[in-house]
């Protein structure tokens, strides 16, 4: 009877170790597999180079070169010549091995996120466009990021149509042809390319010009990548481009932001074309001309030429298109804008057909932001 008993107890005994150590068996063998197969804690969707080279795959053709932080500060020679700097980043002039001039932005306040941040940039750059600037690579270095873009040797539109000198440099033709080309872009990006585009912060510093002085748009969804800490509407984001923000961003009781703001934003910056000055100058001599959208709008109103930047009788009728059309692209409610479309084509258009735009309701922004953005702007 006692043998029996023992008996069962070491049978119990051995299946019970037995079953522990081909337990213990297969939980190292799962952890050895780790190492191998993706679906594992160790597997490369884990890891951000891994993530980074899957997207190019997936992007295939469409796939930006991306670059490493060192091979930048090599081609910018340390960053040593700047082109400028906004609020996205700062921007440096660069030169590849095979000669190629490229623009260097080193981006500010980046996503952290890596996918997020390429499947951004991946789309930025399957948009080609004569009007629009090419994205032509990337750098995500540990919590370095940056954009490469063409080179562009004439700089940006704001060095031209603030100087005492715009005419000798740009004609009305070739400024009415600047005109067309950023709207035919701001056309491209609302409606036509792959993903669109509504790009927030059209003015003069964002319109590029290249050898021929043929514009493209510059820093279009940026916002995405690089978000502000701050509301847009705060006073440290609105410093320099709060000239150029419609109402509805103030106010939605005026609409909805959309892509009808960048009409709102296009219309002050051919305003600004047409005057050869900010739409707001508090120096002005004639106080009726410190705000120039309401003085212009009240020249053509009474049928007077536009005497501004020296308009001779045979630029008349293109600075009144330029100054019409930006008068029908700055109204206050978003409705009564037209499309980028409908600019296009009013542009290309006849004087004779164009009509008289109502005088907008209300200026373009609060007084005491409007003077300071005279002083501050960039």
């Amino acid at each position: 009877m006692y043998i029996c008993i023992w008996s069962s107890n070491i049978v119990g005994i051995i299946v019970g170790s037995a079953a522990f150590n081909l337990a213990l068996l297969i939980l190292i063998l799962m952890l050895g597999s780790c190492k191998h197969y993706p679906e594992c804690i160790s597997s490369r969707k884990y890891r951000p180079e891994g993530n980074i080279e899957m997207l190019l795959e997936k992007y295939g053709s469409f796939a930006l070169k991306r670059y490493k932080y060192a091979n930048l500060k090599k081609i910018t020679r340390s960053f040593q010549d700047r082109l400028g700097k906004g609020g996205f980043g700062t921007v440096y002039k660069g030169n590849q091995q095979d000669g190629r001039l490229v623009a260097v932005k080193l981006l500010h306040n980046s996503t952290s996120h890596v996918e997020e941040f390429l499947n951004e940039v991946l789309s930025i750059g399957r948009t080609s466009h004569v009007n629009v600037v090419s994205l032509l690579g990337f750098c995500v270095d540990e919590s370095k990021h940056a954009l490469v873009y063409e080179y562009m040797p004439n700089g940006s539109l704001d060095n031209y149509i603030y100087s005492e000198n715009l005419r000798e440099a740009l004609s009305w033709e070739k400024l009415y042809g600047i005109a067309i080309g950023i709207a035919q872009g701001l056309e491209y990006l609302h409606r036509r390319c792959n993903t669109r585009i509504v790009h927030f912060d059209i003015k003069p510093q964002n319109i590029l010009l290249d050898e021929d002085f043929n514009p493209k748009i510059a820093d279009f969804g940026l916002e995405k990548l690089c978000p502000p800490k701050e509301s847009i509407i705060s006073l440290a984001e609105m410093r320099g481009t709060i000239g150029f923000i419609p109402p509805e961003v103030f106010s939605r009781s005026f609409g909805v932001v959309s892509a009808k703001s960048d009409v709102y934003s296009y219309g002050m910056m051919l305003l600004e074309m047409v005057g050869g000055r900010r739409n707001v100058k508090p120096s002005a001599e004639n106080p009726s001309q410190v705000y120039f959208p309401h003085w212009l709008y009240d020249q053509l109103a009474e049928g007077g030429k536009i005497q501004a930047c020296d308009v001779s009788i045979e630029n008349e009728e293109i600075a009144r298109k330029m100054a019409l059309v930006g008068l029908w692209c700055t109204q206050t409610l978003p409705v009564s804008r037209p499309s980028m479309s409908k600019v296009v084509e009013m542009l290309q258009k006849g004087l004779d057909k164009l009509e008289m735009p109502p005088k907008p309701t209300l200026c373009n922004s609060p007084p005491h932001l409007t003077m300071l953005s005279t002083s501050s702007s960039t």
